[in-house]
């Protein structure tokens, strides 16, 4: 998949002017509403309190002192009244409201004192009616009543009256001031009252229209920005990749608006990339598809060479053969020695070349034409493979130690006997000669102080034998590589290279142990069979002999699997 280029790199989003963000927007809005809130707090309290004071001069003073003034009036009425009828009737006990009277104009002047403190105009009054009514008890009412107890005559009525005529007009004048007086008092609650009305409604109206502009400005800076941007992201999920997304409203609106505009950006170049990497695969995997065409004219070519290696090219090999052999019975009398040694240079040629293209054969058609996945049991594999080196094995003396039972594992049965008998064959073959051959099969983890890797079989054959340099542990697994002379040790050098072959193909691999020193010991896995679970199937295959650790391989009848020489050492 190949990788954007830099012209898909998503460009940085376009940066707006800044400005103060949303919570700064409601926050001064608050700060507004608080400052609204304490200034009609103020004039609120302000109006009450005008109200209050001109309700409270209205009811707790002007009214009772009206009510005052008619009682100093009464009172006086009550004076002028006993002086009347005492001199009419010359009774003592007439003059009893005089003398109530009397108390109660103190009385009353007092209370009436106290309820017009600070109105001006109305404690003059009061303090002229106070006068006339001196007057009028000194220069008639008391001169009067004395003459009256002495027996004599007092001032005239006439005097009387007019004293008394003044006290009225006194009087009067006061009332025409208090009820002035409750009149202005009367005129300005009612202005208080309407003020505060007025105000209270004012506030209220301010504080509607400022709700409204609240929510004209929630909806122009919080709500249509969010609606755009919502719309413009609807519209860009339902596959217009190529509209932006507005910028609009306070500063943290702008920012979101940025970010999802990057994303966007981003989206845009991934596709935009993911797109061209699909075209890239189409193209790839039209070039596979192109190449597994090829592959298979070249694996039916292979097939043709194959069937012309085995049919064809082997016939003209044997008849070279046979008639180089015939050449020998017939003219052997008249060749020489170096003819004699010419035919059979020819004939040991023509035998190894089949072998040579047996071997071909063989190793291509591992994982090619013999792949029978199945469940193997391992122990039935090295039975085969023993019995078809049992010539071998008997002729070399060597012992063959084995496991009492090897697990089952997956993979075509004929290529893990040829995987066997390559490895044993090997064994047997490279062998010193100062002493017996050794061959030890093991299941590694059952050998002590050994470990298995996780998931794998692991397994060893390790002999007694003339053993590999470590500097050739990778060389030998190379097909037709050689570490010793045809004339020293036969073969066509493909043995390990098969072997290799097989278990790979099984999904395993080999290598030599270069740790081990007495000997060779060839180390190879295979995948354990199941979901993490060994299958291990103690059964041996029929005509196995799995009994004693230290079995020899004595079958009579050998299966004809195919035998390829190794290439070892």
């Amino acid at each position: 998949m190949s990788t954007p280029d830099r012209t898909d790199t998503p460009t940085p989003p376009r940066t707006g002017r800044t400005g103060l963000s949303l919570r700064a927007w409601f926050m001064a809005v608050l700060a507004l509403l608080g400052v609204m809130v304490v200034a009609t707090a103020v004039v609120g309290a302000a109006l009450l309190s005008n109200t209050t004071a001109a309700g409270d001069r209205l009811v707790d003073r002007i009214a009772p002192a009206q009510r005052e003034a008619l009682r100093l009036e009464s009172a006086l009425l009550d004076q002028e009244t006993g002086v009347r009828g005492y001199l009419l009737t010359r009774d003592p006990e007439l003059l009893e409201p005089y003398e109530r009277g009397l108390e109660n104009e103190r009385a009353s002047s007092r209370r009436l004192a106290t309820l017009l403190d600070g109105e001006g105009a109305a404690l003059a009054d009061l303090t002229a009616v106070e006068e006339a009514a001196r007057t009028w008890q000194d220069s008639f009412a008391s001169p009067t009543l004395a003459a009256g107890k002495a027996g004599t005559s007092g001032p005239s009525v006439q005097l009387g009256k007019h004293r008394f005529d003044e006290v009225r007009a006194r009087i009067k004048t006061q009332q025409t001031r208090l009820d002035s007086v409750q009149s202005d008092a009367r005129t300005t609650f009612a202005q208080a009252r309407s003020e505060r009305d007025h105000v209270l409604l004012a506030i209220v109206a301010a504080f509607l229209l400022t709700g409204l502009c609240l929510a004209v400005l929630l909806q122009v800076s919080v709500v249509r920005p969010l609606s755009e941007v919502r719309a413009a992201s609807r519209r860009v999920a339902g596959g217009a990749f190529d509209e932006e997304i507005p910028e609009r409203g306070p500063s943290d609106l702008r920012s979101l608006a940025r970010a999802v505009e990057a994303m966007r950006r981003r989206t845009v170049a991934e596709l935009t990339a993911s797109r061209r990497n699909a075209e890239e695969l189409k193209r790839t995997a039209a070039d596979l598809d192109a190449q597994a065409v090829e592959l298979r004219r070249s694996n039916a070519e292979l097939e043709q060479f194959a069937y012309v290696a085995s049919h064809d090219l082997q016939e003209p090999l044997r008849k070279v053969a046979s008639f180089c052999q015939l050449l020998e019975k017939r003219y052997g009398d008249r060749l020489d020695e170096r003819g004699t040694q010419y035919i059979g240079f020819a004939v040991d040629g023509a035998k190894r070349m089949q072998v040579l293209i047996n071997d071909l054969l063989t190793f291509s058609r591992v994982g090619r034409v013999q792949d029978a996945r199945e469940t193997v049991a391992l122990d039935g594999t090295v039975d085969r493979a023993l019995r078809n080196l049992a010539a071998a094995v008997e002729e070399s003396g060597a012992e063959i130690v084995r496991p009492t039972s090897l697990p089952s594992v997956s993979g075509d049965p004929t290529l893990l006997t040829m995987l066997w008998q390559n490895l044993v064959a090997n064994a047997v073959k490279f062998r010193s000669p100062d002493r017996p051959p050794r061959v030890e099969i093991a299941l590694r983890g059952d050998e002590e102080g050994s470990e298995a890797e996780p998931g794998f079989h692991t397994f060893t054959v390790t002999d007694n034998g003339i053993g590999i340099p470590a500097e050739f542990a990778d060389k030998v697994f190379v097909i037709f590589q050689r570490l010793h002379g045809r004339e020293t040790y036969g073969g066509t050098g493909i043995g390990l290279s098969l072997c290799k072959k097989i278990v790979e193909h099984a999904g395993g691999r080999i290598w030599i142990d270069t740790a081990h020193t007495d000997g060779t010991r060839m180390v190879f896995t295979l995948p354990v069979l199941g979901d993490g679970g060994s299958a291990v199937d103690s059964a041996a295959d029929s005509g196995s002999d799995s009994g004693s650790a230290n079995a020899h391989a004595t079958v009579p009848a050998p299966v004809t699997a195919p035998i390829t020489e190794g290439s070892t050492a």
